[in-house]
């Protein structure tokens, strides 16, 4: 087990006063077989008004604020204590892993136990990642007739880290996965949803996963605080097996070096922050620091 201290911070600066605030906020990690959550809080400044904590549709930590002190900064900070597991499935070895990837389409499509009724969900088009001829093209190198499913998932992750670049602002998040295609650049959002589409068009469950990955500076070098971000990777269900997490933006099984805060159909399920302002201006500064420490 790994132990981690996540700080995530997010501050927005308003050119003009705001009158009023209203936040949903999805900073919290999630308990998992895998992991445990130590801590978890959230602080807002101005201190709001109307704080409530649910849990949303896919189990996911959700926080709801309002405030209503004018203000022109607002500051956003979740810090959590977990200790992570390497999740499962561990074994790929076994006979699930290398059943033909149309059985498993095939499987999925008439599925109607709870795992399998959950996974089907995955399995449909979703605002940021709707079905399209492209993406059909784009996964038929990784999906040719027969082969295993583990394997078939594996490849496509691949080449999509050897197919595209990493470049941190070649995208934004209103970015489609077309842009993606396109200018042959993007972030890890772009990465997983370009993952999940193409596991889609071919009847595979896939789900978009949020969360931290621990990262380390160059040997001799000290870690800038701050310097860290926040991460998208995807998770692939595959019956008899579970849920398998890939990285395509590092091209690696997820493992005890990620923390999982949140899932869903793609991005806009799962939006680390976002809200409402009411106010006569017309601008905002927005700056994000993220630290994730090894403790």
């Amino acid at each position: 087990m790994s132990t981690f201290l996540v700080t995530h911070r997010t501050r927005y600066r308003y050119a003009e006063e705001v009158v009023a605030s209203y936040g949903q906020a999805t900073l919290l990690p999630r308990e998992l077989t895998h992991q445990l959550v130590l801590d978890a809080r959230l602080a807002i400044d101005p201190a709001p008004e109307d704080e409530r904590e649910r849990t949303d549709f896919h189990g996911n930590r959700v926080v709801h604020f309002a405030i209503h002190d004018p203000h022109r900064l607002l500051t956003v900070t979740a810090t959590s204590r977990v200790e992570v597991g390497v999740p499962g499935p561990v074994d790929l070895e076994v006979p699930a892993a290398v059943v033909p990837w149309e059985r498993v389409r095939d499987r999925v499509a008439v599925a109607t136990d709870p795992a399998g009724l959950d996974a089907r969900m995955f399995v449909l088009d979703s605002p940021l990642v709707p079905s399209s001829p492209r993406l059909a093209a784009y996964a038929d190198a990784s999906f040719p007739p027969g082969r295993p499913i583990v394997a078939a998932i594996e490849d496509l992750a691949m080449r999509i880290h050897g197919d595209f670049e990493f470049e941190s602002g070649a995208t934004t998040v209103t970015s489609t996965i077309d842009d993606l295609l396109d200018g042959g650049k993007g972030v890890c959002q772009d990465f997983a949803h370009l993952m999940i589409g193409s596991l889609r068009s071919r009847g595979l469950p896939a789900r978009y996963v949020s969360g931290y990955l621990e990262t380390r500076p160059p040997p001799g070098r000290p870690k800038r605080q701050g310097s860290d971000v926040s991460h998208a990777w995807v998770g692939a269900w595959i019956p008899d097996l579970g849920w398998l997490d890939l990285d395509p933006t590092n091209d690696k099984r997820v493992d005890d070096a990620y923390v999982t805060t949140a899932w869903g159909r793609d991005y806009a399920d799962i939006t680390p922050l976002k809200g409402i302002i009411f106010t006569d201006g017309t601008t905002e500064k927005l700056t994000v620091e993220v630290d994730v420490e090894r403790v």
